[in-house]
């Protein structure tokens, strides 16, 4: 199947009335995909983030005006917002606990009041699809309760609802695409028969950008989906399809079981526990449109809203092509970073130090470091690794099937697998924190330098304790260690040189 390409060619044209917008969310995957094509419709645009870090490769950077702040911060909101008409509200936290909806509704309320002191025009905010009058899940029920908060807010407000979010790395993606190719056979609860209506995110991203053109006051709901009205069971039946696999047979059971379903999306897919809950509770009711009256204000797409099938297929190319753009890991947590090396005052630290001398250049090294992890592996005792990511993954963490977003090329706040990319230099040095569970902080740290003809190769696996947990844990996995650190490094250097030697045969040469 071909189509447009997803990279949102179905946006508007450079609108001709230029706005001055503020998009909060922009590292995580919708954020990070609509302040590109806010630039390309013509509008200036500054992006509110905690951690400026987590954009610093992004290609749009250059472009906008970055303001590094929090939403908690009224009085710096309120000065990001100085100029600003256009405020896009893209923050959803998939924490939980008992404090989570009042902090999400506190959050969207200093929003308001910093957007009604500046003077903005209107608030642009994307919620999810819901029943009328059914009792909802917390997050759903959340997201309900900050559109409410906009909507009564004195500025006007634009509030989007959508279900289902198909694009290449958005979490309900990815949780399709690893339930339909891991299980042919799947008992499943009874909610995968209910109905929902998914949307492309390229046109979610065509609706957000319409919204900052849009004339008079607005301030209401708009439903946006595709149009097109499946089960859940559904879906995977058609994702398998798109993507040659046989036909899958999923058993509706009688019974809804939300939390041990959450447990089982989190063991088989990449989506960590913390958001696998409250996906599959969003699934335990219908999530289709009630109103089409969108397309009064802001036509559909040119050549038409994108069907299910058309945005697996569009997904799945991209993901083949390494093209995607954000992926739903984007975001991530904040943690502090690396203290200063080498003294690290203050902190008890345990170290697993390894190098390797070789006759490869540099930069072959380096490939390889950069395309570490996802399907290229970790270059030692891939059991091992798998074992960890599970035994991460029953604990809550993030294991391992996060994967990368690109085989080969990275950016500072990436995500790796179960690390995260907290440093590049570029063609020397790699930096990435761990987002597993463990009692403690850790970094792994890969780097190369010219030696002789040839390079060295270096690696470090630092680790700060917390309490004798800590300590514990570093002696207990101090075995495993030994025999994994070793290899890596071995392994790492020969890829690099068979690379090298790839590279240097003859053109047309054949074996």
């Amino acid at each position: 199947m071909t189509g447009t390409p997803e990279s949102e060619q179905t946006s508007p044209a450079p609108s001709g009335n230029p706005r001055t917008v503020l998009v909060t969310g922009a590292t995580g995957y919708i954020g990070g995909r609509l302040v590109p094509r806010l630039l390309e419709a013509g509008h200036t645009v500054k992006v509110l983030v905690r951690t400026p870090a987590k954009i610093a490769g992004v290609p749009w950077l250059a472009d906008v005006e970055v303001v590094q702040s929090s939403l908690d911060d009224g009085d710096a909101l309120r000065s990001a917002l100085d100029g600003v008409e256009v405020l896009y509200y893209l923050v959803h936290s998939m924490a939980a606990g008992s404090g989570f909806e009042s902090k999400e509704k506190a959050m969207a309320e200093t929003a308001a009041r910093a957007a009604a002191d500046a003077g903005v025009d209107r608030i642009v905010y994307l919620g999810g699809l819901h029943p009328a009058g059914a009792e909802l899940s917390t997050h759903m029920r959340s997201r309900e309760a900050v559109g409410k908060v906009f909507l009564d807010s004195p500025v006007d407000a634009v509030v989007f609802q959508a279900g289902v979010v198909i694009g290449s790395g958005s979490a309900s993606f990815e949780m399709i695409r690893h339930l339909s190719e891991t299980l042919p056979l799947m008992p499943a609860p009874s909610w995968v028969r209910n109905k929902i209506e998914a949307i492309a995110v390229r046109d979610v991203l065509h609706y957000l950008v319409g919204a900052a053109a849009l004339e008079g006051p607005i301030n209401r709901t708009f439903d946006i989906g595709c149009r097109q009205v499946l089960s859940y069971a559904g879906m995977m039946q058609e994702y398998a399809a798109e993507a040659g696999l046989p036909h899958r047979v999923v058993l509706a059971l009688p019974i809804p079981a939300p939390k041990l379903a959450g447990m089982w999306v989190a063991l088989t897919t990449p989506i960590p526990l913390s958001m696998s809950l409250p996906l599959v509770e969003s699934l335990q009711h219908d999530a289709v449109s009630r109103e089409h009256d969108i397309d009064a204000h802001i036509p559909p797409p040119e050549g038409g809203l994108t069907t299910y099938r058309e945005a697996v297929a569009l997904a799945l190319g991209k993901e083949r092509d390494g093209q995607v753009q954000t992926t739903w890991a984007s975001a991530g947590a904040d943690a502090d970073p690396l203290p200063s090396d080498p003294e690290w005052a203050g902190h008890l630290v345990y170290l697993d130090e390894r190098s390797y001398s070789s006759d490869v250049d540099p930069k072959h090294v380096w490939t390889i470091i950069e395309g570490i992890g996802g399907k290229n592996g970790w270059y030692s005792m891939p059991l091992a690794w798998r074992i960890r990511g599970l035994l991460d993954k029953l604990t809550g963490g993030a294991g391992l099937l996060r994967g990368r977003r690109h085989p080969h090329l990275l950016a500072e706040g990436e995500v790796v697998d179960w690390w995260r990319a907290e440093r590049i230099d570029r063609g020397r040095l790699l930096r990435l924190r761990a987002e597993m569970r463990a009692p403690g902080r850790a970094w792994l740290e890969l780097s190369v330098e010219p030696e002789g003809t040839g390079s060295r190769y270096r690696q470090r696996a630092i680790f700060f304790p917390k309490g004798l947990s800590g300590r514990l844990y570093w002696l207990a996995v101090l075995p495993f260690h030994s025999l994994i650190f070793p290899a890596m490094s071995r392994n790492i250097t020969a890829a690099a040189k068979a690379l090298q030697d790839q590279e240097s045969e003859p053109a047309g040469h054949t074996a």
